[in-house]
């Protein structure tokens, strides 16, 4: 088996990286921002939802660091003990977002209904004061904010998902980065609505629950992206394969190779988001020399990094393909209908 690594940063790897952080950025000063006025309409109201919207903030800021911490360990070059590098780092960071926002910013929200609602129901009476408005034009003026976060985040993701629908790109994606701060944003922007929803209708009628109602639909909300976030970093930390068209442009690459009779079988891994490991059994002629077969490998290996320049590590194995090769028949099931 020949094996090839290239460490080169790609131009693609770093035009993403660059959108990633843009966008990160951008999510980072607008939450900060956010907290400092969510904590202030807080102190001067009372009202539980903003506090839970604060904390929700607070959580969101440290999530933008987790992953600018990230992203700069994964650029640590490869050593003995971790010869594929660091790549998976930001995937490892990733997870702890989701853990963050579940714990931190879910978790906490739903205890903070529970206590305002065992307030709301011993009778308690809650005046938001005549500072009331003071939480309603941070609300909005929060939405502002979020939502122009959001925007970069989508224009930012749009360089990299193509066509591509942003539920499927986030399902899809092999850096976590843009995914989490499109979700992060959007579960913000929902999340302001439900305070919203919650400060208005107290106001108005002067009833707590309305708040506790606000409170706990921002709970559940931070719990569904937190779980479905931890989800999709776990199957990359797991190990993702390539995507079905970059090994498509693989496979194409080798079987145009002059040499190479047959792709006999390839497995794709990802190394990190902008990191692919390639191993395939190629059949060659029975004729080549190991002089011809090392040259058809050089040839192979140029011409998988011109499709694919992702594929930073890449191990060829020549062999003669047989019929032995060929993948065993799937056995029937049981009372299948037979052709």
């Amino acid at each position: 088996m020949t094996d090839s690594t290239s460490t080169t940063e790609t131009a693609g790897h770093s035009a993403t990286e660059h959108n990633s952080n843009k966008a990160i950025i951008a999510a980072l000063a607008a939450n900060t921002f956010i907290a400092l006025l969510k904590f202030g309409g807080w102190a001067l109201t009372g009202v539980s939802s903003m506090l839970a919207e604060a904390i929700h903030s607070v959580a969101d800021t440290g999530n933008q660091f987790l992953l600018l911490i990230g992203g700069r360990r994964a650029r640590r070059a490869a050593t003995a003990e971790h010869p594929f590098g660091y790549g998976r780092e930001r995937y490892v960071f990733a997870f702890m977002v989701a853990i963050v926002m579940f714990s931190i910013g879910g978790v906490f929200a739903l205890y903070e209904a529970w206590h305002k609602l065992q307030e709301v129901l011993s009778g308690e009476h809650h005046d938001m004061g005549r500072w009331w408005w003071v939480p309603i034009l941070i609300l909005i003026g929060a939405i502002c904010a979020e939502g122009l976060s959001f925007r970069t985040a989508v224009r930012e993701s749009s360089k990299a998902r193509g066509r591509q629908d942003l539920l499927r790109y986030i399902r899809a994606a092999k850096a976590p980065e843009l995914p989490v701060v499109l979700l992060e944003d959007f579960a913000a922007l929902i999340g302001l609505v439900f305070a919203l929803f919650g400060v208005v209708l107290t106001k108005v009628t002067g009833h707590g629950i309305f708040d506790v109602i606000g409170t706990a639909l921002i709970g559940l909300l931070l719990v569904a992206v937190a779980v479905t976030l931890a989800a999709e970093t776990k199957s990359l930390l797991l190990g993702e394969a390539a995507s079905p068209a970059a090994v498509a442009a693989v496979a194409a690459a080798l079987t145009g190779t002059d040499g190479v009779e047959r792709v006999i079988h390839m497995k794709t891994l990802h190394l990190g988001p902008e990191e692919i490991m390639v191993a395939a059994k190629i059949a060659v002629r029975p004729t080549e020399s190991a002089a011809e077969v090392a040259a058809l490998i050089n040839r192979a290996e140029v011409a998988i990094r011109a499709a694919e320049p992702m594929v930073t590590s890449l191990y060829l194995e020549p062999d003669i393909y047989s019929e032995s090769h060929r993948p065993a028949p799937r056995p029937e099931r049981p009372g299948a209908p037979s052709h």
